[in-house]
């Protein structure tokens, strides 16, 4: 129903641009049912809602998507938990006692 709806349109705009060039050549002709065309078929769209149609999903982040994990050496264990480990791997820093 959409698509009839949209071709009716278009086929309004084609009658309209040759009905305004119809003492003229073929080839301004042409362009103006082209022009027609164009402008029925967005005026068409624009009332037949087909932009309304479709609900677009949230894009997930990477955390979402791979979460991490809490002891791991990955580049992205270590950034996640550089506030608490100062850039450097679990368990893998100095003590700052010297017994």
């Amino acid at each position: 129903m959409r698509r009839l709806f949209i071709v009716f349109f278009v086929l309004l705009g084609v009658g309209a641009g040759a009905l305004s060039a119809s003492h003229d050549d073929w080839g301004l002709k042409v362009v103006m049912m082209v022009i027609g065309a164009a402008f029925g078929g967005a005026i068409g769209g624009g009332l037949a809602n087909l932009g309304r149609g479709r609900r677009f999903r949230r894009l997930r982040t990477v955390d979402e998507v791979e979460p991490i994990p809490g002891m791991g050496l990955s580049g992205r264990d270590l950034a996640a938990n550089y506030w608490r480990d100062s850039g450097h791997p679990p368990f893998m820093k100095g003590s700052v006692r010297a017994w």
